[in-house]
């Protein structure tokens, strides 16, 4: 019989609590091509030890989420898989969680509540466990895809006491993650210093995604206090990074148990 899954809040708060490191694989539906992770691959994802993959993107047409989905959950196992939703579209009950997101960096109505209001009923129907997440997007400047659909810009890295007072509404408006995200194919992915300031002050699991394509990338985010990682982009590009990552991944999780 099959692993039962976790629920995904129970996966973060142990990493949290235990001050373990963790590492989600964000697929992008409208880039994603079905045969481009090899069967050995999607079999070793578990023994790598990968804790979620998140399904979503910026593109608001969701026609063939349901099937991406289960396409990947017949090959995931045990490994849940989270909706990370750029619309109200992007809802869908092949999946086990769901990131609630509301960018909170920005001042368009439009994601900061209109699109969760609108997304509301069908994850009620659809039975999704439900994240509560701060959504902040923090780079050096850069215009991303995110930014463009969001219309919104990012927050700089150099601007920490925005940053820390932004985080911090979030947390007092009852948002339980926080997800700081330098955009998808960032070159600057959001600064150590950040991390560790958020990480620091808000006592929350916390996120951070955009611009990870190289393992130092990673263990600086690592070190700064993230206790999950995303990696999306890279692996697009290269498949095999993703397995690197896991293994940097359980090694220096094995460090921290040693120390």
């Amino acid at each position: 019989m099959p692993t039962p899954l976790k629920k995904v809040s129970d996966v973060i708060q142990q990493l949290f609590e235990n001050k373990k490191k963790g590492i989600a694989w964000l697929i992008d539906p409208g880039k994603f091509q079905l045969n481009s992770i090899s069967e050995e691959l999607w079999e070793s994802l578990q023994e790598f030890g990968l804790d979620l993959i998140l399904v979503g993107g910026s593109q608001e047409d969701s026609s063939d989420l349901s099937e991406l989905v289960q396409f990947i959950k017949e090959r995931a196992g045990s490994i849940p898989i989270v909706l990370f939703p750029g619309s109200h579209q992007q809802v869908c009950p092949e999946a086990d969680a769901i990131l609630f997101l509301s960018l909170i960096s920005g001042r368009n109505p439009e994601y900061l509540i209109t699109q969760q209001v609108r997304a509301a009923r069908s994850i009620q129907q659809a039975g999704l466990e439900v994240l509560p997440t701060s959504y902040i997007l923090v780079n050096d400047g850069e215009i991303r895809s995110v930014h463009r659909k969001s219309e919104t810009l990012p927050l700089l890295n150099e601007e920490l006491d925005l940053i820390l007072d932004t985080a911090l509404a979030g947390k007092f408006l009852g948002m339980q993650y926080c997800y700081l995200d330098a955009g998808s194919g960032s070159s600057a992915p959001v600064s150590a210093k950040v991390i560790r300031a958020v990480s620091s002050e808000l006592q929350l699991p916390l996120i951070v995604g955009g611009g990870l394509n190289k393992l130092q990338k990673i263990h600086q985010s690592f070190e700064a206090g993230a206790d999950l990682v995303v990696i999306g982009n890279q692996i697009e590009k290269d498949p095999g990074f993703l397995a690197e990552a896991l293994n940097f991944k359980k090694f220096y999780n094995a460090e921290l148990h040693v120390n």
